[in-house]
């Protein structure tokens, strides 16, 4: 029972890291890496179960790779498992997008699903 324990807590961190394609998982030390050093970021707050966090993620997956954003780092917080950290972000729900510059948000929207709006959204970051 064990050796079956393991093989699936094995594959759902398998899944639970290919999810986040968007961007790398924000922890409490890095947002304070942000805040202090003054760096630029997008957080998208995203649920697994969510259709709209995985049109957000297309379009954040494109856009990583637009040599624009080299110095705007992408995260991810996982909006079923880091509680701690949707609080001290006051985020209340998954598809939640926050726009960080020079180590301050700028601007956060949720929900927003369309390639022009979340290009330009992420635009503030650069």
């Amino acid at each position: 029972m064990k050796l079956v324990s393991k093989s699936f807590l094995a594959s759902l961190l398998f899944f639970t890291a290919s999810a986040f394609a968007a961007g790398q998982l924000m922890t409490e030390a890095e947002l304070t890496n942000i805040e202090k050093q003054g760096k630029s970021a997008i957080i998208s707050v995203h649920a697994d179960w969510c259709s709209t966090c995985k049109s957000q993620d297309k379009v954040f997956t494109g856009l990583m790779k637009d040599p624009e954003y080299k110095n705007v780092t992408f995260y991810q917080v996982e909006f079923d498992t880091q509680k701690d950290l949707l609080k001290t972000l006051k985020v209340r729900s998954q598809s939640t997008v926050i726009v960080y510059k020079n180590g301050k948000e700028v601007v956060r929207a949720t929900g927003d699903t369309k390639e022009v709006a979340l290009s330009k959204l992420a635009r503030q970051a650069i």
